[in-house]
């Protein structure tokens, strides 16, 4: 507007405008600047001053300057990290969905497995009541402990079993597998702790829900596949499923999966506990529970 403003003034028409403003900068800039100190004292008046001036003006704004070596160096640099890091963000993207893939299908097979035993199971109690038998499930390979109780009198042993254990403050509790060591450790605590046989939906629930990893010895909590496998990825296990499958069929890697698995602080359950020194045959908390100790964790989770 302010360039139309001035051809108005100068009384130039927008046709012979378009034609000397369409002049090459380099060839009409000189020709410009001449005709100005030509006409400045000239009789034709300010007019002719006017329109010489702009054309000059209008010739310099066109003119392109070239931009400094730092600046254009710059601007490569910038261009060549721009297309590294989309190259890189378009392989990452990649990978991630080949991953979640594999994940999808690991926790397809896994479902599979556990819907089969389920099954299997089923059908070999109904077999043997057929017969006029009882079918005598194998022994558990799994087992939940959690700490009931204990600060102060208590003895050194007992207390050294405990800090083995991983079970340092109340409602603790962590996965370990069944063997003579191992129960027998539980029995010298036996009136510290409460123990059972956990199903799939409480190791699920515990795991998902209170599931914490250690990484770095820090305590991170699982909400997302790559803090299991930057621990056991070298072990085959990359997302929570695979752990959740190595807990609860004891796997090969039960020991690794044990350790990376920070301990579960659990709250109280609704209505308190009742009698905590007396064993659970006797009315009390403390002890094996065998599989009761579902309803339990379920209500402390």
């Amino acid at each position: 507007m302010k360039w139309n403003r001035c051809i108005a003034q100068t009384g130039f028409a927008k046709t012979s405008w378009r034609v000397l403003g369409g002049a090459k900068s380099s060839t009409f800039l000189p020709l410009a600047l001449g005709s100005l100190q030509r006409k400045k004292h000239s009789t034709s008046g300010s007019r002719a001053y006017l329109r010489i001036y702009y054309l000059a003006l209008l010739s310099l704004r066109n003119k392109q300057v070239a931009a400094p070596e730092s600046v254009l160096k710059r601007r490569k640099r910038d261009e060549q990290w721009a297309a590294q890091k989309a190259k890189a963000d378009a392989e990452s993207k990649k990978a991630q969905e080949k991953k979640r893939e594999e994940v999808f299908k690991r926790a397809e097979k896994y479902v599979k497995e556990y819907e089969s035993q389920e099954k299997d199971l089923i059908r070999l109690k109904r077999e043997a009541r057929a017969k006029g038998g009882f079918y005598v499930e194998p022994e558990q390979k799994l087992i939940f402990v959690m700490r009931l109780r204990g600060l102060n009198d208590m003895h050194p042993k007992t207390r050294h079993i405990l800090q083995l254990l991983r079970l340092r403050q109340i409602h603790n509790g962590v996965f370990m597998k069944v063997n003579k060591a191992t129960v027998n450790a539980l029995r010298k605590v036996e009136p510290y702790i409460m123990w059972g046989y956990p199903n799939l939906k409480t190791v699920k629930d515990l795991i998902y829900k209170r599931g914490h990893g250690k990484v770095n010895k820090q305590r991170i909590p699982l909400t997302d596949n790559s803090v299991v496998e930057k621990v056991l990825g070298d072990k085959g296990i990359i997302c929570v499923e695979d752990l959740i499958h190595e807990i609860y069929t004891v796997g090969p890697n039960f020991k690794e999966c044990a350790n990376f698995l920070w301990p579960m602080k659990l709250s109280a359950p609704l209505g308190g506990m009742t009698r905590k020194r007396n064993h659970y045959i006797e009315g009390g908390m403390a002890g094996n529970r065998e599989e009761n100790i579902n309803a339990l964790v379920r209500s402390m989770n």
